[in-house]
């Protein structure tokens, strides 16, 4: 089972890479309260071919993308002060901001409950943080984003 997954990260890994010409970069928003996380996923973003932002709130999440920003990917956390997840989704799809971005949470809540009202939200993935290390978070995101490519195609 091992090498059947290597062999799909592979495969996936190499179709998003196709599917980017030379040099390009995906934007990507990370948006988390948690600094360390924050700064750990913002690192390994960009060791893997992109261009990275970052928003310690919903709220300047929501700032960023009133001020021009139009990342490929939002990868939100749920649980944070002030706005979580699930009302910076709504504020973002009510203020028709960054429309053509994926959305994919990133989350210790993992009930059915919260996966349902992110696909509900407009999330097309919904990542555990405590099921997966930091390179397979990096892999689902890649593969939402190459399933994304090919069906585009």
């Amino acid at each position: 089972m091992q090498g059947k997954v290597v062999h799909n990260t592979y495969f996936i890994k190499k179709l998003y890479n196709i599917s980017m010409e030379e040099g390009e970069k995906r934007k990507i928003l990370i948006i988390d309260d948690d600094t360390f996380l924050l700064d750990m996923y913002a690192l390994k973003f960009s060791q893997n071919n992109f261009e990275v932002y970052t928003s310690a709130s919903g709220m300047q999440a929501i700032e960023k993308l009133k001020g021009g920003l139009s990342p490929e990917i939002i990868l939100t956390d749920i649980i944070m002060p002030e706005m979580d997840g699930f009302e910076m989704l709504e504020k973002i799809n009510t203020e028709k901001l960054s429309e053509n971005s994926i959305k994919i949470i990133l989350s210790n809540k993992g009930q059915q409950a919260e996966i349902d009202k992110g696909i509900q939200l407009g999330a097309v993935g919904y990542i555990v943080k405590a099921n997966s290390t930091p390179t397979e978070v990096i892999d689902q995101v890649i593969g939402i984003l190459a399933k994304k490519v090919v069906s585009e195609k």
